[in-house]
């Protein structure tokens, strides 16, 4: 963000009060260690901004008039304007566009689940992302500025409030816009609150945190709230593949990411996510699936706890996309299932008002910096593709 944006930013954030601290980021206990009241009384002001979205003029009769007052002072309750809706017309997913204080826009998903009225929060963490993986939208934008706890929190109070009763957010998936890992402390902050019973109540074994691959965030997401489900995104595991596709791979290569993922399921006890996208020519031959199915039979024997391996039909991207949805799902499935290896295959909504796995993305929604990020990304993708169809066997 420019110093202009930044300025902008920090008088726009709490209703134009700087002095005004975002009451959706708070915990009722640190609520009643900031203004010196009763925890009683901050857990019901922390259930009234929630619900209503608003702190009232006066006081209701379950909540002391001194303690409102005391929280009005100190606390404002933000929003984020919804610049854009979207219904899908293929099936029960909506898409919405936030328009941020400082004029940038992220994107938020609902995603219906089995039972009728229950639904996931798909939420961005950041705006835009800087680790650029080739086949994600956001990764051509470029990284603007994370999220603040309270604009995490915000997409999911504000979809909730869309539901028609009876019906309710479930779950929150950490899979929007942005590398959650990258914005911990906040993303941290943020899921505190939403399993907090007085706030948005979600049962934090509902909420899963995906990562391209940051192994000190995975690490400190288990130690700090280990009730928190991971996923992690594979892209490729041939060497060499897997970089050509996620530069994050340089950093961080899949094994060191595994460990960690693997410290986090003897840890929590709870089974990691894999994702897979399946690109045409690029990762989905024989090869790449039997690989695939070693590493997770392997990462089942050495941490005591089989990952479940998700694998996600490619969705376009837009202009300048290089990649498409391959053709081999059933072949793919059937060699790992010859190795022992059971898959689920994502259903991924809302392809056509652009809310699927690696749509998301709003084009300037990054800033000044957006066009560059998106040229740069579009050559990046172009070079995976040839990188990883050179080293197929017969290239």
């Amino acid at each position: 963000m420019d110093p202009e944006g930044q300025a902008r930013y920090a008088s726009t954030v709490t209703d134009l009060d700087p002095s005004r601290r975002p009451l959706q980021a708070m915990l009722p206990e640190e609520l009643a260690l900031a203004v010196e009241i009763d925890i009683a009384d901050a857990r019901r002001i922390i259930s009234l901004g929630h619900r209503t979205g608003a702190l009232p003029e006066r006081s209701p009769a379950t909540i002391r008039r001194s303690a409102l007052d005391a929280v009005r002072a100190r606390f404002a309750i933000p929003s984020l304007t919804i610049a854009e809706r979207r219904e899908s017309r293929e099936d029960p997913f909506v898409k919405y566009a936030f328009q941020l204080a400082d004029g940038a826009v992220v994107e938020t998903v609902r995603i219906p689940l089995e039972k009728a009225g229950r639904y996931s929060v798909c939420v961005s963490s950041q705006v835009g992302c800087a680790l650029a993986c080739a086949f994600c939208a956001t990764g051509k934008m470029g990284l603007a500025r994370n999220l603040e706890a309270w604009e995490i929190i915000e997409q999911v109070r504000v979809v909730r409030a869309g539901i028609p009763a009876p019906g309710r957010v479930h779950g929150v998936l950490f899979q929007g816009m942005g590398e959650p890992m990258a914005n911990l402390d906040r993303v941290i902050q943020a899921i505190r609150v939403l399993g907090e019973p007085c706030a948005q109540a979600i049962d934090m074994r509902n909420i899963t945190v995906c990562t391209a691959g940051l192994p000190a965030g995975i690490r400190r997401l288990y130690r700090e709230i280990p009730a928190v489900r991971l996923g992690v995104s594979l892209g490729a595991v041939v060497p060499g593949r897997r970089r050509a596709l996620m530069p994050i791979d340089g950093a961080h290569p899949l094994e060191d990411v595994l460990a960690a993922a693997g410290e986090h399921a003897r840890a929590t006890r709870h089974s990691p996510m894999f994702a897979y996208t399946l690109l045409a020519g690029v990762n989905d031959a024989d090869e790449d699936a039997a690989a695939l199915a070693d590493l997770a039979r392997t990462f089942g024997e050495q941490h005591g706890a089989t990952p479940r391996l998700s694998l996600i039909p490619y969705n376009a991207i837009g202009p300048g996309d290089v990649f498409a949805r391959s053709a081999r799902l059933d072949a793919f499935r059937a060699v790992l299932r010859a190795r022992g290896v059971g898959t689920i295959v994502r259903y991924s909504g809302g392809s056509d008002v652009g809310a699927a796995c690696g749509q998301l993305s709003r084009p300037g929604g990054g800033g000044k910096a957006s066009a560059l990020a998106a040229d740069a990304g579009s050559k990046r993708a172009a070079s995976a593709v040839t990188a990883t169809k050179s080293a197929l066997p017969g290239a």
